[in-house]
């Protein structure tokens, strides 16, 4: 087989010679062009012409594409959540005397029959439902390549920029954000370092930061350590550093008047989320993907 120009196929055999079935769909036409030729298969050596009708919405284009299939009777298989739509394609391709194979009807009838209510016959969800799984796998992987500062070359693209000291949740509240649709950058504030100039370089209202509690860090380090097997983890769980840390942190905060800052104290993540979201949603900022 060989593409055509737009959503036509055809084989490397003469033109006139092929016979053709109409692909109609009120969506994409993806899932009727993929079963008919999955059917197909089972019908090797046919010369057979696709061409594709999608986005069907009304009785008026229904008419266009049956006039263009009258002359040969050519078959056509569609998928149309509309049982207004089906049932008048049937209706006039019955009698026109054209061939027509209904693929999603009688599954949809079967559903209906199990579930025991209607479905609710909105074209396109499909494709709806798809672009946002995709969506949100493009976030995930901007959150993974990001995380703890690891590439801040295209910190532009961020929906959301975190900062905070170690073991403040940046990286399962940035992995929560992401599954929501967020590309996330998390970035750790280091005592005594600056913040990479990229970070003030973009709309600081898509900027937070986090804190939490010395006692609660304290112990969240200490537990990290014994999991880790060293118990004598030098600064990083003593508690005048920890102080120093989270000081340092707060006085950043405080230069910068347009982070919001969020304290994690004893919050569960979805908890945290939900007030990000909420907060961004007053600054009408939403995820980009």
């Amino acid at each position: 087989m060989k593409k055509n120009n737009g959503d036509k196929t055809l084989p490397d055999l003469n033109l006139k010679a092929a016979r053709r079935i109409f692909v109609v769909s009120d969506g994409t036409g993806e899932t009727a062009a993929q079963m008919t030729k999955a059917a197909m298969v089972q019908f090797s050596g046919q010369n057979i012409f696709f061409s594709r009708h999608k986005n069907i919405r009304n009785e008026i284009q229904i008419e266009a594409i049956l006039e263009e299939a009258r002359e040969k009777k050519d078959l056509i298989v569609y998928t149309m959540v509309s049982p207004t739509l089906r049932t008048f394609l049937v209706s006039r391709a019955t009698e026109l005397h054209i061939p027509c194979v209904d693929l999603l009807g009688p599954l949809l009838r079967g559903l209906a029959s199990y579930f025991g209510y209607e479905p609710k016959a909105i074209a396109g969800l499909l494709h709806d439902v798809n672009e946002s799984y995709f969506k949100r796998i493009e976030a995930m992987e901007f959150t993974i390549a990001h995380d703890d500062g690891k590439d801040l070359n295209n910190l532009d693209q961020a929906d959301l920029v975190i900062l905070g000291i170690s073991r403040t949740s940046k990286t399962p509240l940035s992995m929560y954000l992401s599954h929501q649709g967020w590309k996330v950058v998390n970035i750790p504030i280091i005592r005594d370092f600056q913040l990479p100039e990229q970070v003030h370089q973009i709309d600081q209202r898509r900027i937070i930061g986090l804190t939490i509690e010395p006692e609660n860090l304290t112990l969240i380090r200490r537990n990290r350590l014994t999991r880790l097997g060293q118990e004598r983890g030098g600064d990083y769980a003593d508690p005048e550093k920890i102080n120093d840390e989270i000081a340092y942190a707060d006085e950043l905060f405080r230069q910068n008047r347009k982070w919001p800052v969020f304290n994690v104290t004893g919050k569960a993540l979805e908890e945290t989320a939900s007030e990000i979201i909420r907060l961004m949603a007053s600054r009408r900022l939403t995820p980009s993907t």
